[in-house]
């Protein structure tokens, strides 16, 4: 449970700085094809998506836009000098959500050098066939925490419970993927991307997620820690930390937190992805979290996915000069100072 942790990390991580950033949403909730460029954020309107075929219009064909689905992926590239690297940080809620995606935005699949799943949640790991479907070739790395193969259910009271699909690893294998399990930090792509593993609870309001259960030897038993939930971080030069979130079980906070206390950088300059802030068990803890995220003072925070709109109206009301909406789309880059 969350505890307070004090002074230096005993094992501080030495994360390479990168010249620039580059966090591509693939897959999130919502879709807008006429929002405009804002800060960092570069949108992908609709008059720039590949037309599909359409029997009911003269022409034959419409403007399809993107997919918006309940789930996320983000591509991230990093740049230092002229050496590039991308991975794929989840993998959306659908087969074809995804894909389609990154087709339509030209995205080429065999750049992707490796994928990280925050958690073993199916709205995060939907994708994985197309994925292996786009690539056409084995051999990639998926990197994950050895928790995501557990059974788990939501149990409501007064509604049925509602039991969760389960990752298979022998079928992800199968697909053509590496799987590399890991608790501990982890560092990949010549040391330019983090990923947290397990993340410290020192909070005393991101006591997870209620309700949430998983299957153990003695049968059902209380899970709102989600262990297994990991983030992504990079470290922009002489700007600071960027973290990506999946659905931030963690907390955002607590993740935020335990970034810059095992790089040791003193400064968040970005946070993406979803706190999972939303619906009446979570609405309790917004004016906690955005006061503390208020204090972190990131440049640019993009909360997106489970965040919800009461605490996006929060967040952008309190971090008025930071806060970016996102869209299924939008290409947020962020360059050393």
């Amino acid at each position: 449970m969350p505890r307070p942790v004090v002074g230096d990390a005993v094992d501080p991580i030495t994360l390479e700085p990168v010249d620039e950033v580059v966090i591509t949403t693939l897959v999130d909730n919502s879709y807008d094809g006429l929002m405009a460029d804002m800060g960092p954020a570069r949108r992908a309107p609709m008059s720039r998506t590949p037309r599909v075929p359409a029997p009911q219009f003269d022409q034959g064909e419409t403007v399809a836009g993107l997919i918006a689905e309940h789930g996320f992926a983000a591509l991230v590239t990093t740049r230092r000098g002229n050496r590039r690297h991308t991975l794929l940080f989840d993998t959306g809620l659908s087969r074809n959500g995804l894909v389609d995606n990154m087709e339509r935005l030209g995205v080429r699949a065999d750049d992707v050098e490796a994928v990280v799943l925050s958690h073993g949640h199916f709205d995060h790991a939907g994708g994985i066939p197309g994925l292996a479907r786009l690539r056409r070739r084995a051999g990639l790395p998926m990197v994950l925490h050895p928790l995501v193969w557990t059974a788990r259910r939501i149990v409501f009271p007064g509604l049925p419970d509602w039991e969760l699909p389960i990752l298979r690893r022998r079928s992800i294998e199968d697909e053509g993927f590496d799987v590399i399990e890991r608790r501990q930090p982890s560092l990949v792509l010549d040391g330019s991307v983090l990923i947290t593993g397990e993340v410290d609870r020192t909070t005393d309001f991101e006591t997870g997620m209620p309700f949430h259960e998983a299957r153990g030897e003695q049968g059902w038993e209380p899970d709102p820690l989600i262990i297994d939930d990991q983030a992504l971080v990079v470290h922009v030069r002489d700007k600071g930390l960027v973290v990506l979130t999946g659905c931030g079980h963690a907390g955002a906070v607590n993740i935020c937190r335990y970034a810059l206390r095992l790089t040791q950088v003193p400064t968040l300059t970005g946070l993406f992805g979803g706190f999972h802030l939303t619906g009446p068990a979570f609405e309790p803890i917004i004016e906690p979290t955005v006061a503390a995220l208020h204090d972190l003072a990131p440049e640019v925070i993009v909360p997106a996915h489970c965040t919800g709109w009461r605490a996006q109206h929060r967040l952008a009301a309190s971090l008025v000069d930071s806060f970016v909406p996102n869209s299924v789309g939008t290409a947020f880059t962020l360059t050393a100072a």
